[in-house]
């Protein structure tokens, strides 16, 4: 999620987390916001270098699809630069956001091998490149070097933690609560100081928000219309600019639909 510095009386301006090796999900758990190790960080040189020739460099403009859901599953993508969202649509045709994964991260598990059809789809939510492993050779490099092996059970874990937490903010938290813990989560990934407040600086529509919260896009174009009335947020040249990051700390706790 974003990062910037806030408008509340004294408070400092937070520091900006890098973009790289990091995620996008709706959690409780503030430690889950960077992400798990990026797969091939213990590997050894020419342990990459081996898993990198076995791969099929790919590059994707925005919008671009990587993978859909119930199409046939082969292998994991590797992200080298952008960001990639991954999403569940439901028969009829809903979206809900279950994470925007950032470099160093792989996308397209749950399954990691081949056989199988995938659970959700994967689109480029910006220019971005990744790296294709084929299941079948996948498996032969985590046969062949334990510390891809550890992690890739590293990622499915950190994965499975993730998409469980947001089944139980999807089902104990009201829309407004969290709507208010996006705002905060963007703020600590993407925030950037500003005379009024903390920018997020990322393009996220009001569309990306509402599939991220569980929302409809027409109910956060309100919300976040309320909200700048209260002066709690603004808009600014398409961007939001947290004000009150005490108040949607207050909302993310307290508040009902």
């Amino acid at each position: 999620m974003l990062q910037a510095a806030n408008a509340v009386r004294g408070a400092a301006p937070p520091t900006v987390r890098p973009a790289g090796s990091s995620s996008l999900l709706l959690t409780e758990n503030q430690q889950w916001i960077g992400g798990p190790p990026p797969l091939m960080d213990k590997l050894s040189p020419r342990e990459r270098e081996l898993v990198l020739k076995q791969g099929r460099r790919k590059v994707l403009n925005r919008g671009q699809t990587l993978f859909s859901q119930g199409g046939k599953h082969d292998g994991i993508w590797l992200i080298e630069s952008g960001r990639v969202r991954v999403f569940y649509t439901s028969p009829l045709g809903r979206e809900i956001t279950l994470a925007y994964w950032h470099v160093g991260n792989f996308v397209g598990g749950p399954e990691v091998f081949e056989g199988t059809v995938h659970q959700w789809s994967g689109v480029a939510s910006s220019n971005c490149s990744v790296v294709h492993l084929p299941g079948k050779e996948l498996r032969s490099l985590a046969a062949e070097i334990p510390n891809l092996a550890i992690g890739l059970i590293e990622g499915l874990t950190f994965k499975g933690k993730c998409y469980s937490a947001l089944a139980q903010m999807l089902g104990t938290r009201s829309i407004t609560q969290r709507l208010a813990h996006l705002l905060l989560h963007l703020v600590e990934l993407y925030g950037v100081g500003d005379a009024d407040g903390t920018v997020i600086a990322a393009a996220f529509t009001h569309a990306d928000i509402a599939h991220m919260v569980g929302a409809t896009r027409q109910w956060v174009t309100i919300s976040l219309k309320r909200m700048q009335e209260k002066g709690i947020v603004q808009t600014k040249r398409s961007q939001i600019v947290v004000c009150r990051t005490d108040v949607l700390e207050e909302m993310r706790g307290h508040a009902s639909d």
